[in-house]
């Protein structure tokens, strides 16, 4: 058997010694073409097999048809790039390939025949090891969820890998999603491209079709062989930044912003804190409320149990009954003077700043708004000029708390066009 060293990139090094531990449950790996990933899992899955002789694998893809010519083959070339053919045999119908000292398998399923999932058995030892190849192209993550509680059952340190190149839109699923998961504990989020792999490896070929791309296609470039994020063009906000805000931060802003947009029906209550660096024109998003059909005073004793909320609030004016109860309930509120146009003056004046920081584990309804808040488009594709109202909570309350700042922009304008 050859090197592991000779077997995977050098951007997987540390995330061979991970899995090798134990030391998470889930596995997440991004990346563009050529960046290896999915070779990797199957070189680490094949070794660690043979390493337990309890552990068995699935292989998973959306579409079962599509499993022979991809993710079926990556195993083969892992076992013969591995020097172990001998020890292992295929079988095409069954998808099986079989570890021949101990029995022990690894099976490819497509997920477009749901029965056969929950029907896995191993003779022997338990399913220790998932892999979703090309996961985006599964419809959510409630889908891989009720396929994870067939198949992790029976066994202990179970491990699940997600292999997929990140879609264009920052409101797919699968891109939300790895924003979630990446707060779990028992989760690693891994991105990898192409320039950590040897030349050899991916051949001139690749590597000069890639360099062109770079230079005549930039964002093709970086979404196709860097695995970026890019967006569609659609986004209403390129100016996010998303990090920890930390208390001793917070503690040297001089004067803190509030905002407040209540729900209605089947629409979330929305409260944040906020503070505006004027001089560097950066906003800091770092507290929140988001919850339906929340009593205006159950919203009014959430609100005073946050730590920073205690000020002026700036709210809807549409709701001026719900406004003065929320005084009567010992509020510091006012109302927004919201006037035509403000929607979009407020929406400008957001996507102006330098910087919206946003704090996702203290705001990640925020977050979620702020970064998937797109314009429509109509049935020609074609971008729409109305900013949509659905899903923008967090935005108008915002808007609201920045509401002094807005007024002072418009006189100024209005000073600068009285001047000419």
């Amino acid at each position: 058997m050859i090197s592991l060293l000779n077997a995977i990139a050098p951007s997987f090094y540390s995330l061979h010694h991970d899995i090798k531990n134990e030391r998470h449950t889930h596995y997440w790996l991004k990346g563009g073409r050529g960046s290896t990933k999915s070779s990797f899992i199957s070189v680490e899955i094949i070794l660690n097999m043979m390493d337990n002789p309890q552990a068995n694998a699935t292989v998973m893809r959306k579409v079962g048809s599509t499993l022979r010519e991809s993710v079926f083959d990556q195993y083969l070339w892992a076992i013969d790039k591995l020097g172990v053919s001998h020890l292992w045999k295929e079988s095409i119908n069954p998808m099986q390939i079989t570890y021949l000292p101990t029995g022990q398998k690894i099976l490819f399923k497509g997920a477009d025949k749901p029965r056969k999932i929950k029907s896995t058995k191993f003779r022997n030892g338990y399913n220790k090891y998932i892999h979703y190849e090309e996961v985006d192209e599964f419809n959510g993550y409630s889908e891989i969820r009720s396929i994870n509680q067939s198949l992790m059952r029976g066994g202990d340190n179970i491990q699940v890998f997600y292999s997929y190149n990140p879609p264009k839109s920052q409101r797919n699923w699968v891109n939300l999603e790895v924003n979630e998961q990446a707060m779990r504990a028992d989760t690693i989020v891994h991105s990898s491209d192409y320039r950590s792999v040897s030349p050899d490896w991916l051949g001139e070929p690749f590597i000069a079709e890639a360099e062109h791309t770079k230079e005549r296609k930039p964002d093709i470039y970086r979404h196709e062989y860097l695995g970026e994020v890019i967006g569609t063009g659609a986004e209403v906000f390129a100016n996010l930044i998303f990090r920890e805000i930390e208390d001793t931060e917070i503690e040297r802003f001089d004067k803190l912003n509030r905002g407040l947009d209540f729900g209605f029906a089947g629409d979330p209550l929305h409260y944040t804190t906020n503070y505006f660096d004027r001089t560097r024109r950066r906003l800091y998003i770092f507290e929140e409320i988001h919850q339906v059909r929340l009593k205006n005073r159950e919203a009014v004793n959430k609100i005073n149990q946050l730590k920073y909320s205690h000020g002026e609030i700036t709210a809807d004016s549409a709701e001026p009954r719900t406004i003065a109860e929320f005084k009567d309930l010992g509020l510091r509120i006012v109302d927004a003077k919201k006037g035509q146009g403000s929607i979009e003056q407020g929406i400008k004046f957001l996507q102006d700043l330098d910087e919206i920081i946003i704090d996702r584990g203290r705001c990640p309804n925020t977050a979620r708004e702020f970064e998937n808040y797109e314009l429509e488009r109509d049935k020609h594709g074609n971008l729409k000029g109305d900013y949509p109202d659905e899903d923008n909570h967090s935005i108008d309350a915002t808007r609201y708390s920045l509401e002094k700042y807005l007024k002072n922009r418009r006189s100024s304008i209005k000073s600068f066009k009285g001047g000419i």
